[in-house]
């Protein structure tokens, strides 16, 4: 369901490797990135073949929902979770790190967040 020469995968990667202990594992046919739980996910549907699954922050969903580059993925979009259209405008590579940095901090444990948070 994806080849590691996919448009944007390779970036993504750095994005989510980024992140203390992150991990990338092989589910439903696609890549997803872990903090223990999953954070980000490689997917996209058929109109949208190329995009990033991840968990806005509170409060920012609406907002971003808002935006036409972001939509309501299967199965993720009644938990709360966004996706983004990487393919439907030139990609801010730091909105996505920001985005995705979000979503690890909902699930990565306090050892994971110290750990990032003692870089900046």
């Amino acid at each position: 369901m994806y080849s590691d020469d996919d448009p944007y995968l390779t970036e993504l990667r750095e994005v989510c490797f980024a992140l203390p202990e992150a991990t990338e594992v092989e589910a439903w046919g696609r890549p997803t990135f872990r903090a223990g739980k999953i954070f980000a996910t490689f997917s996209g549907v058929e109109s949208r073949p190329y995009g990033v699954i991840f968990k806005p922050e509170p409060g920012e969903r609406d907002a971003l929902a808002a935006d036409t580059r972001f939509y309501a993925p299967p199965y993720y979009g009644p938990g709360g979770w966004l996706a983004l259209d990487l393919a439907a405008a030139p990609v801010d590579w730091v909105e996505v790190s920001e985005l995705v940095e979000g979503s690890y901090r909902q699930v990565a444990l306090k050892r994971m967040l110290a750990a990032l948070d003692a870089r900046t």
